[in-house]
């Protein structure tokens, strides 16, 4: 009931669900008093000449699963939310009934992953067992994403090469994963002059990486460049403390050429990485850290099934 925009509405749902319990019992009550003015215990309805609705009562099993009902609609009410923002007497919810099924499961599985807890990363990476299960809570809950490959898509991350916005070490992985991340690139047409100026720095970006440009435009953009500098450094190499990417290596998140490198600087953009401690257990997250570190490393049994190529650590 959170989404009532006021008290008004959960007090309007709270009265017509008690109305319509209350209902129902006044309708057993005066069903069961009324009688029928006629000697033959007919309703004095006649078809055909000869047939009469008679007025039987109904049967008591009928009755009493009447009454059932009614005391159970009272009852799960009382116990349980449903009278507008009333949360019931056992304080049930969606949310605590998910997070106490997540708990029961980890509790479960705490002995498997108690096993890796003595391993480091490399060590992680090269147990089988270890990655299997890495692999299937990757596909699980990060391939939407990134892809089964882990090779991404434009606008997210490609995992298996050596190119990392927040860094490639495990522990920065298994900070990603826990608080997520939020990139943001900002608008800075205004703050570079607009105009031709978001053309020729853009030039500039994709010369950065040998991409083509228009070398004129580029050298037109260099000295505006300096603002972008703040985030992506002097030499363009980027910064991974804030998550700012290398321009010089020619892997373009977003996409790349003129057109694509024009609509970043004009409009911005903002990336989430969603935060998944909430979802996974430490020991889960390590094993999934462990899977994803494999991957860009040449001699990790989840690098050799992707069919990776040798890459250095970070």
């Amino acid at each position: 009931m959170s989404d009532f925009f006021n008290d008004g509405w959960s007090i309007y749902i709270a009265v017509v669900s008690a109305l319509s319990i209350a209902a129902c019992l006044a309708l057993l009550i005066i069903a069961s008093k009324r009688k029928v003015m006629s000697n033959d215990n007919s309703t004095g309805h006649v078809w055909d000449e000869d047939l009469r609705e008679l007025n039987n009562p109904l049967p008591r099993w009928w009755m009493g699963l009447f009454v059932l009902t009614i005391l159970f609609g009272a009852g799960y009410l009382l116990l349980y939310p449903g009278l507008g923002s009333y949360k019931g007497q056992l304080k049930w919810t969606e949310t605590g009934e998910y997070q106490a099924e997540v708990e029961r499961a980890q509790a479960q599985l705490a002995p498997l992953y108690a096993k890796f807890e003595g391993e480091g990363f490399e060590q992680l990476a090269h147990d089988s067992k270890a990655m299997g299960i890495g692999e299937r809570l990757f596909l699980n809950n990060c391939a939407q994403c990134h892809g089964s490959d882990a090779r991404g898509s434009k606008g997210f991350p490609n995992l298996t090469d050596n190119d990392w916005l927040y860094g490639g070490a495990p522990e920065q992985i298994v900070e990603s994963i826990t608080n997520g991340r939020n990139g943001v690139m900002p608008p800075m047409a205004a703050a570079i002059g607009g105009g031709e100026n978001v053309r020729n720095v853009a030039n500039y970006v994709l010369s950065l990486s040998g991409s083509p440009h228009d070398a004129a435009a580029a050298q037109l953009g260099k000295p505006k460049f300096a603002i972008c500098a703040a985030c992506h450094g002097a030499d363009g190499k980027g910064n991974q403390t804030i998550g700012a990417p290398n321009l010089t290596d020619n892997i373009w998140l977003h996409g790349s050429g003129e057109k694509a490198v024009m609509d970043m600087i004009n409009n911005g953009k903002d990336n989430h990485m969603p935060v998944h401690r909430d979802k996974f257990s430490a020991a889960q997250i390590r094993v999934i850290a462990a899977y994803v570190w494999s991957l860009s490393h040449q001699d990790g049994p989840a690098a050799a099934a992707a069919g990776t190529p040798a890459k250095l650590a970070d």
